[in-house]
């Protein structure tokens, strides 16, 4: 069996039941099987520690923590990202949208360019319903935003809770969406280096090159909430 295969179907073994549904004994919090297998919390529920401002050491003030909920205002940019890097690992984290609302989950991000967009992979998040991006499969909710398309019927309504997952081990990704594979691909095959030359990234020589890099969520102008982020390291 191939190593790199082999380790993605440990992942899974790992992964919280279901593949993709949070199922913590309570919001923001790792039950004993999580505990065990090597989880652990990138939100706490009640502050932004383990959390910086993209090219910043400090959290911008459009973010916040309420009710549990760590969340963007509306009308306000300045994206945040993890402190640690990342290589390889498995992320789960649940996302609402308020109706309209774009927003994004970055990895493999580093600081050399004005946006983590340049450099970083992005999981959509979005409202497909009533933003225009959901209208194209490339760059609706759970899309690697314009290069891989997601399926229709997986993102839940505005309003509601999204499970997203990210698995990512060595070139190998895959995109989960409430329990449901979206789609996976190779970063670095030729078939990846092929929609990144027929996209908007053709002109940034950094994008999604990076071994390891930051985590981040996207501050698109739109009030967004997250919740339940959690990350296992892989070999």
């Amino acid at each position: 069996m191939n190593r790199g295969f082999a380790l993605v179907l440990l992942a899974l073994a790992c992964a919280p039941q279901n593949s993709g549904t949070t199922v913590s004994a309570s919001p923001n919090s790792l039950t004993r099987a999580e505990d065990s297998a090597g989880w652990k919390l990138l939100f706490d529920g009640t502050t932004t520690t383990g959390w910086r401002g993209y090219r910043s050491q400090t959290v911008p003030d459009n973010w916040s923590v309420s009710n549990g909920v760590l969340q963007v205002a509306a009308g306000k940019e300045g994206d945040l990202i993890t402190r640690d890097q990342y290589r390889n690992f498995d992320l789960m984290l649940d996302w609402k949208v308020d109706p309209g609302a774009n927003s994004g989950i970055m990895y493999r991000g580093l600081e050399t360019e004005d946006y983590i967009w340049r450099t970083a992979l992005e999981m959509q998040i979005l409202d497909d319903a009533r933003h225009s991006d959901g209208k194209n499969p490339l760059t609706s909710a759970g899309s690697l935003f314009a290069l891989y398309p997601a399926p229709r019927g997986v993102v839940k309504a505005a309003g509601e809770w999204n499970t997203a997952r990210l698995l990512v081990q060595g070139n190998h990704v895959e995109h989960w969406l409430n329990g449901t594979r979206l789609f996976e691909y190779e970063l670095g095959s030729d078939d990846f280096r092929a929609r990144v030359a027929a996209s908007k990234f053709k002109s940034m020589p950094n994008f999604g090159k990076a071994p390891s890099g930051y985590i981040g969520l996207q501050a698109h102008g739109d009030h967004v909430e997250f919740r339940n982020i959690k990350i296992r390291t892989l070999p």
